[in-house]
């Protein structure tokens, strides 16, 4: 395996409300950013994207549910996402969450709530 392909996160926590979600992986270079979910068959952790405002699904194998976020992590919109999918992009995003379909209702995430990523 060639050890220059190897793309890692940043890990942290999910935070909202003073409660921890999940765990959370935390793609902040442009090469975290373009690896994404692709090729995860299942999302055990969420994964926030910084200076994002649209992903895709090409190349991931499972439906998402996509949270987007302004400059001060507040939701601003959430979708779920099938795989093959482009999604428009979302103007006032600054970060996108992704999780495995049905994750945000688990968790009662909605439009308006504030996030917090707390880095390890």
């Amino acid at each position: 395996m060639n050890m220059s392909n190897v793309v890692e996160f940043k890990t942290g926590w999910l935070v909202c409300q003073a409660k921890v979600l999940s765990s959370l992986n935390i793609a902040d270079t442009p090469a975290a950013r373009r690896r994404g979910l692709i090729g995860q068959t299942e999302i055990e952790t969420p994964l926030l994207i910084d200076s994002c405002k649209w992903i895709h699904t090409f190349g991931v194998k499972c439906a998402l549910d996509v949270a987007y976020l302004d400059e001060k992590m507040q939701v601003i919109k959430v979708q779920q996402i099938k795989p093959l999918r482009v999604a428009m992009p979302v103007f006032g995003a600054s970060h996108v969450l992704e999780a495995s379909a049905g994750t945000f209702e688990n968790w009662g995430l909605v439009i308006g709530h504030t996030l917090e990523a707390r880095r390890t």
